[in-house]
């Protein structure tokens, strides 16, 4: 059997780069907000001061962590998903649901990118409490994971028919 062309191997590698890079961020975000908390307990229990932007820093953060890491589990295929009735219809029809998956993925992180522009709009002018930046901050991590799994999903998509049309077989992520 053919391999795929030289074109989507390459793209593959920059992409497993910016899932790589998701992680990264999405890991040095929860370093810091377990160190923010850290502070919380120390300023709260010891200085008998309590300090308020940690919960906003928090909510922020998680925000990053979540959407970053969803993204990634898009490109990695790592979410829960259900395969038992798909993987037992065989290798064609198995082949076109996991098309129609990336197809339905694809259009639902380019829904959540254009919404999430609005939003990012929309925030701009309204500041987050104690940390006074911009609201557009916490909505910028939708629009990212949006962007990001139209993308994974989408390039995902056109590298299964570029194997289809050419008769060579897509490898998933995980299939040995």
């Amino acid at each position: 059997m053919e391999q795929a062309p030289r074109w989507m191997t390459r793209m593959e590698r920059a992409l497993d780069r910016l899932s790589g890079l998701c992680i990264l961020v999405a890991s040095v975000a929860l370093v810091i907000l377990v160190a923010t908390f850290g502070w919380l307990v120390f300023g709260r229990y010891v200085l008998n001061a309590t300090p308020t932007w940690v919960e906003q820093l928090a909510l922020l953060l998680v925000a990053y962590i979540a959407y970053l890491g969803a993204a990634a589990g898009i490109h990695e295929q790592t979410h829960l998903g259900v395969t038992l009735f798909r993987d037992a219809l065989g290798p064609k029809v198995s082949g076109a649901l996991r098309l129609v998956n990336d197809v339905i993925l694809s259009v639902f992180g380019l829904v959540m990118f254009l919404a999430s522009i609005e939003l990012f709009k929309f925030g701009w002018g309204t500041l987050l409490p104690m940390l006074d930046i911009p609201e557009s901050f916490r909505t910028l991590s939708a629009l990212l994971c949006g962007g990001l799994v139209f993308l994974f999903a989408g390039l995902r998509a056109v590298f299964r028919v570029t194997c289809m049309v050419q008769g060579v077989r897509y490898q998933d992520k995980g299939e040995i």
